[in-house]
């Protein structure tokens, strides 16, 4: 029920904005569609940022670099 909801809003956003003539519509629809590209990357960021604290990744380096410790001490 809320798709319909939202297909019902947007349909009327649309409307409206073409009512509004092609510059200022066209200038509305454009901060809509980059604003909601910059939201989703804003979240994207945080996304990764709370999986990177929860799995931290080791590189190559740091795990050749301990194995070799490792081996010598042993």
């Amino acid at each position: 029920m809320k798709l319909v909801g939202w297909i019902l809003i947007s349909t009327l956003l649309g409307y409206g904005l073409f009512a509004l003539g092609p510059l200022l519509g066209g200038f509305i629809a454009f901060g809509i569609v980059v604003g909601c590209i910059f939201r989703g990357l804003a979240l994207l960021k945080e996304v990764n940022q709370r999986l990177t604290v929860l799995v931290p990744d080791k590189d190559k380096v740091t795990e050749a670099y301990e194995k070799y410790i490792n081996e010598k001490n042993a």
